[in-house]
């Protein structure tokens, strides 16, 4: 296997894989509309923030790639993602819970039309793009798309238009070792976030945060009412 074969099938390994079990299980998108209820307390409000083990924005889900965000939560059932409330959720699901809930928010709030271009709608400054393409061979492009919302396989996430301070602590949890409560297990993002240091982590957050995409927060009805 030659040095470029050796690179690609480190990237589509690394940068997360369901299982094959869980490949056989179809999600349904009603069914995940029905099993939201640990859930929609944080994801389904607008700006909610989580203060533990650390402070950000709960990450905008809807519009994120179904097999992205059942490989998400197999990682935080295997462990390979330590945040503890996580954890304690995805541990309590099946696969086939994981698939429904994938499918549902997968779709929520998609609109036909509402994808952002294909080439980044802000450019980079040179600063920002030095660190974007620090390592040639292994850009962040590579895997998230030229504008990070076009991931080169369903199990890397969308990025553009998350959050800043979920992007940042995700970002620098995978520079964690050896952590009960932080840390994120992955062989490619953990190699390419400790290629920088925390503050240059936050500037490629705030500028991937500022970039058009399609992950967002739909509003859970139950958490509010319309004004009369």
């Amino acid at each position: 296997m030659n040095k470029l074969l050796t690179t690609m099938f480190a990237l589509a390994v690394a940068c997360g894989t369901v299982s094959a079990q869980a490949q056989t299980v179809t999600g349904k998108v009603e069914d995940g509309a029905k099993k939201t209820a640990m859930c929609v307390g944080c994801h389904g409000i607008i700006g909610y923030q989580a203060s533990f083990p650390e402070i950000h924005k709960v990450p905008k889900i809807a519009g994120q790639s179904a097999t992205y965000i059942r490989s998400a939560l197999a990682a935080y059932k295997a462990g390979d993602r330590k945040h503890p409330t996580m954890r304690a959720i995805a541990d309590s699901l099946t696969e086939q819970d994981m698939a429904d809930l994938a499918a549902y928010y997968a779709q929520l709030g998609v609109k036909e039309g509402d994808a952002p271009p294909a080439t980044p709608a802000k450019q980079p400054s040179e600063r920002v793009q030095a660190l974007i393409t620090r390592d040639k061979a292994n850009a962040c492009t590579t895997c998230h798309g030229a504008n990070f919302n076009t991931p080169n396989d369903g199990t890397v996430a969308k990025l553009a238009g998350q959050h800043a301070d979920y992007l940042f602590v995700a970002l620098k949890s995978y520079k964690v070792e050896n952590h009960a409560q932080l840390g994120r297990s992955n062989g490619v993002m953990g190699g390419q976030a400790k290629k920088f240091t925390n503050a240059e982590l936050k500037e490629l957050a705030g500028y991937i945060s500022s970039l058009p995409g399609e992950v967002k927060t739909v509003p859970e009805s139950r958490f509010h009412t319309a004004a009369k």
